[in-house]
């Protein structure tokens, strides 16, 4: 295609066509049967939601290459907590660290999110900050063989394609009494917030911001992960904040 301007004629090339679809258009055809694994205990990544992480234990580095190298995606996942195995939560900084305890490859919960590598920093050490943006969760069928130090399932993303077409519109949830009940468990804890960003947000946003940064344990944020709505999701937050217990309605309990 060619344009015009007063110094000539300027060639465009804007009918090349991508190698990865833009993140609006992809869907369930868009995603590998297998994928390379980031357990990370405490680490909440939702649809739609962006997930700041430090990756510098060389397994980590090496998913991450791979890739970039790739389709940009990767599959996130909590380990589930065993008896004796202390984790190593995220800290305040975003590191993606994992100590001795996890080298025994612990079980893994069934559902997780595909994140697509969004942005990416690589220091001189050759470590990398990177932001993952979550496409839709994942049911993890069975793991495979180990690639490169790090852990690859197949996986299988159909039971959540409602992930890349719900826009969140009109969703039934008591958003005043959500803030209020957050208002207060951030006095209770010393927590300080952004409250007027916060405000500002819509709904389909508040609701994927506030559960990936309260400070919850494994077990309550693989449930906020795991509701099969946005509204059942703001419902299990605000048992929470509430202080009313973490189990969903009718006792449901992660898988």
């Amino acid at each position: 295609m060619t344009r015009h301007d007063p110094r000539g004629t300027i060639i465009i090339h804007d009918d090349i066509p991508r190698r990865i679809p833009q993140i609006g258009d992809m869907t369930l055809a868009d995603f590998p049967a297998e994928l390379g694994l980031f357990p990370l205990d405490e680490a909440l990544l939702l649809p739609q939601g962006r997930l700041p992480l430090n990756v510098f234990e060389p397994r980590y580095v090496a998913l991450v290459e791979d890739a970039l190298a790739g389709n940009r995606l990767i599959g996130m996942i909590q380990p589930r907590p065993l008896d004796g195995m202390d984790g190593s939560p995220l800290d305040d900084a975003g590191d993606a660290d994992m100590d001795d305890g996890y080298s025994t490859t612990p079980p893994l919960y069934n559902i997780g999110c595909i994140g697509r590598i969004t942005a990416m920093t690589e220091r001189a050490d050759g470590t990398y900050a990177i932001t993952l943006t979550g496409i839709a969760r994942f049911r993890l069928l069975r793991e495979t063989e180990m690639r490169r130090g790090y852990r690859v399932a197949r996986v299988d993303a159909s039971s959540f394609v409602s992930d890349l077409t719900d826009g969140g519109d009109d969703i039934p949830f008591d958003r005043e009494g959500l803030l209020n009940a957050l208002h207060d468990f951030c006095e209770a804890q010393g927590v300080s917030t952004q409250w007027d960003a916060l405000r500002q947000m819509d709904d389909a946003a508040l609701l994927v911001t506030l559960p990936m940064i309260c400070p919850f344990g494994t077990e309550p944020r693989q449930m906020m992960l795991e509701a099969p709505t946005p509204a059942a999701r703001a419902q299990i937050l605000r048992n929470l904040l509430d202080g009313a217990g973490h189990e969903p309605d009718e006792g449901a309990s992660p898988s």
